[in-house]
């Protein structure tokens, strides 16, 4: 390590604690004291899950937009995304479409529909977005991405011509596709979405069957909704001419099938868009060390997290990288790229007592992280 090291921060938030730019914050003040005219870059970090939409306004500059839209049972609501410089966008499904902006009460994935998802797609492209990433996840909904295919123009027509509103109850309706009037706008621009689950539209893994009960579905009614969406999975196959039920686009009730067949989305691991859109492997070059983190580090850390997302970039570009995280599992340290893991709770202290003084904990962490670093670079000197 250089006298003057160079440092790049890019820890997810702790949940409920820190934020992405805490971090940074303490890990900063921590290696200023202990490497004296060292610099350092911080960079926030999200693995598609809720915030990555702000994490990356934070680390890539632009606007946040709001728009009135409909939420998942059709009421108006505020929802906003992203629009970063160069014309890009990042929507986050939930914001419009989530499971947070029901009651418990009335959570229904036979009414429920992801319109208002379509919607914020059509205001960035109506403001010029060329290169638009949804985040899949936290959705109300199960409904194939039906609303979102009719925001953008698309007809669902029963076996009687009637169109159909694209709500989960329309899943076994559904008997064509009229595309003759989808939106110009859709047509040249580039459209990903950010998965990190990969189960399928159909079946047993499905969409209706794994995740719609935590949507409000008895048994029997995601019953009806799986074989609803094998329907919709025909009238997709019908329409564009090849099979979406494959893995991934179960993903927010189906909307993954969705984007693909009607956006000709791409479907990435969500914390590989975010470093893609971040620059990191430009932020990454000249690097002495690389600090990331996450609230818990556990068995799904490896599974496409901001912790193994970044230790396998740092891995790429031969720079060291070590997390710093709330707590830790046995065998969670084992990650391609990652070089050590150092949790901030101390001996076996309550979680809430933990989560009250995260902080504090997470400032001692990084004191101990950097004056290790310090004394490893004496060492041998004598």
């Amino acid at each position: 390590m250089r006298s003057a090291p160079r440092f790049v921060f890019a820890s997810d938030s702790l949940k409920g604690t820190l934020s992405s730019a805490d971090t940074a914050r303490l890990l900063g003040a921590a290696a200023e004291r202990h490497f004296p005219g060292c610099s350092w870059t911080a960079v926030p970090m999200a693995d598609g899950g809720e915030g990555t939409a702000d994490a990356l306004l934070a680390a890539c500059g632009g606007e946040k937009v709001g728009a009135v839209v409909a939420d998942p049972l059709g009421r108006p609501v505020e929802a906003s995304y992203a629009l970063l410089p160069g014309g890009r966008a990042v929507i986050e499904m939930a914001a419009a479409s989530g499971l947070t902006l029901l009651a418990p009460e009335e959570r229904d994935p036979l009414a429920t529909s992801t319109y208002g998802t379509g919607q914020l797609v059509m205001d960035a492209l109506s403001r010029g977005a060329r290169d638009v990433t949804v985040t899949l996840g936290g959705s109300a909904t199960n409904d194939g991405g039906m609303g979102l295919a009719r925001s953008l123009g698309a007809r669902l027509l029963d076996a009687d011509g009637r169109e159909l509103v694209g709500c989960g109850a329309d899943l076994g309706r559904v008997a064509r596709v009229d595309l003759s009037g989808m939106s110009s706008l859709v047509a040249g621009v580039r459209f990903r979405v950010m998965c990190d689950v990969d189960n399928p539209l159909v079946g047993p893994e499905g969409a209706s069957l794994v995740f719609g009960p935590q949507k409000g579905a008895s048994p029997e009614v995601a019953r009806r909704l799986d074989e609803g969406m094998a329907n919709w999975a025909r009238a997709l196959r019908e329409t564009f001419g090849r099979d979406f039920d494959v893995p991934g686009t179960g993903a927010a009730g189906g909307l993954g099938a969705a984007c693909l067949a009607f956006l000709g989305a791409e479907s990435v691991p969500g914390v590989t868009r975010v470093l893609e859109l971040v620059g990191f492997d430009v932020l990454l070059a000249n690097a002495d060390l690389c600090v990331t983190g996450e609230g818990h580090a556990d068995a799904q850390t490896a599974r496409g997290k901001v912790v193994s997302g970044v230790a396998a970039a740092c891995e790429r570009a031969g720079v060291p990288c070590v997390a710093v995280v709330g707590g830790m599992d046995a065998g969670a340290a084992d990650l391609p790229g990652l070089t050590a893991m150092v949790p901030t709770a101390i001996g076996t202290m309550p979680l809430e007592e933990a989560l009250a003084r995260a902080e504090e904990l997470y400032a001692l962490a990084a004191e101990r992280l950097f004056a290790l670093l310090a004394l490893g670079g004496e060492l041998g000197k004598r």
